[in-house]
């Protein structure tokens, strides 16, 4: 797990902060960057064809190692290829080019995601799944590191297309954790399949198979019956809850847009970048998602989580200062260390969060719709970053990347005080209790 984790967190970098730091330091313009943050709106929609990944077999590839290797080796070549297409593109000239290999590597990247979740469900039983997850973010983290301050290092000596087909090689670090794992043994779950076939049958898709039927049949198992039963169990306050699941990430993923293309214009020089920015704040993050791990044991879920909405929101305007002052390591290094801490605390309880939201009979389906929603408007309002900077200025950009996240500081209030009114708490805390 931890070599699958590191094979799942290396491009999503690459994609994302470290590709808008690549297009910024040969001069492009911050409203494209800006817009080419909506790649990551891949990572976003992935339960689209979630399905497809977890019932098409491959074929031949399926049949000499099984569906979950074939489909993540073919994930990982796809990556891997991705890679050297936008290493292999300029910049100056064939921009377009990098912008459709970038959604192909994410497109790709996404599909490992999914299948790499699927095969961690069902390799090892339920007892190990924390040590299975804990592996997983290790691994992922590394890779972070990795594409984030390696990928600095070595553009900063050997330039950003020496810099991205190293990382393509990296992915070989998955393709042979793929080759040497076994392929795991799909587990039926009884009560899911009940209440598939109930929602088949209100959804007038039950009875015989002709071609309509077995597309309504599947859309409804893939995409109904994990909506159904969320809404079943937590009734009209469930609209709230996934207001607030889309909206609680909003104004970290906004702010991190533009960090690095802010980094480099104040004049921070890309190795300096790397030192504070991606190693020294890797380990903040790390300290602060095990702090959000002790904050959730000691007092449950919901304090916890105002208090990462509430600090990931005020720590972006710590960059206020940093726009408005002379380029300081030391400014730089307290601000990084402190937008990191939040975010460690509050990514860790959010995580908590969404796990006690997520039922048991639909763990992977409906824990995919929740980390897609997390993302997609984020991701959708990062696009028009690059407009509010040159439009306003780096001040006034992290002003309203921390007034984003206003909605979710209020929704956590309003289901703090529906909670304690109505003395509930979520299932999995009861049985943690």
């Amino acid at each position: 797990m931890v070599f699958l984790g590191f094979s799942a967190g290396l491009p999503f970098l690459l994609v994302f902060s470290t590709l808008s730091a690549w297009l910024r330091d040969v001069g492009v313009e911050l409203s494209v960057i800006g817009f080419f943050s909506w790649v990551g709106v891949t990572y976003s929609v992935k339960f689209f064809w979630a399905p497809v990944v977890d019932t098409l077999p491959l074929p031949w590839l399926t049949k000499c190692i099984g569906k979950r290797r074939s489909w993540m080796l073919l994930a990982q070549l796809g990556i891997a290829a991705g890679l050297v297409g936008m290493a292999s593109a300029d910049v100056e000239s064939q921009l377009q080019w990098i912008a459709i290999f970038a959604v192909w590597v994410a497109f790709c990247s996404s599909t490992q995601d999914i299948v790499i979740d699927a095969y961690r469900i069902e390799a090892v039983v339920v007892e190990y799944q924390g040590a299975m997850a804990a592996m997983y973010v290790l691994g992922y983290r590394i890779a972070l590191l990795v594409a984030g301050a390696g990928a600095f290092y070595l553009a900063e000596y050997f330039g950003w297309a020496i810099a991205y087909q190293l990382m393509a090689a990296c992915m070989l670090v998955g393709v042979v954790a793929t080759l040497i794992i076994d392929e795991p043994l799909p587990n039926e779950d009884q009560e899911a399949r009940k209440l598939a076939r109930r929602v088949e049958a209100a959804f007038g898709v039950a009875g015989p198979r002709n071609w309509m039927a077995r597309l309504g049949a599947w859309f409804s198992d893939a995409v109904l019956s994990p909506f159904v039963e969320f809404f079943t169990r937590n009734g009209k306050f469930g609209l709230m809850i996934l207001v607030l699941i889309a909206t609680y990430k909003m104004s970290d993923i906004t702010m991190g847009v533009m960090a690095n293309p802010f980094y480099l214009d104040i004049g921070f020089s890309k190795k300096e970048i790397a030192d504070i920015s991606k190693i020294f704040g890797f380990f903040m993050t790390i300290a602060g998602a095990s702090i959000g791990g002790v904050l959730v044991a000691r007092y449950g879920i919901m304090k916890p989580l105002l208090l990462g909405a509430v600090m990931a929101a005020a720590t972006n305007l710590l960059f206020v200062l940093l726009a408005v002052s002379e380029p300081s390591l030391v400014l730089l290094a307290g601000a990084v260390s402190a937008d990191n801490l939040s975010g460690g605390i509050a990514t860790a309880v959010f995580i908590a969060y969404l796990s006690s939201m997520t039922s048991t009979a639909y763990t992977a389906t409906q824990y995919a719709l929740f980390s897609s929603l997390m993302t997609l408007p984020a991701k959708l309002l990062g696009g028009f970053s690059g407009i509010v900077v040159e439009h306003y200025g780096y001040e006034w950009f992290f002003v309203y990347s921390a007034s984003v996240g206003l909605p979710a500081i209020v929704l956590v209030l309003v289901l703090m005080r529906r909670y304690a009114r109505v003395n509930i708490q979520s299932p999995s805390l009861k049985k943690r209790d």
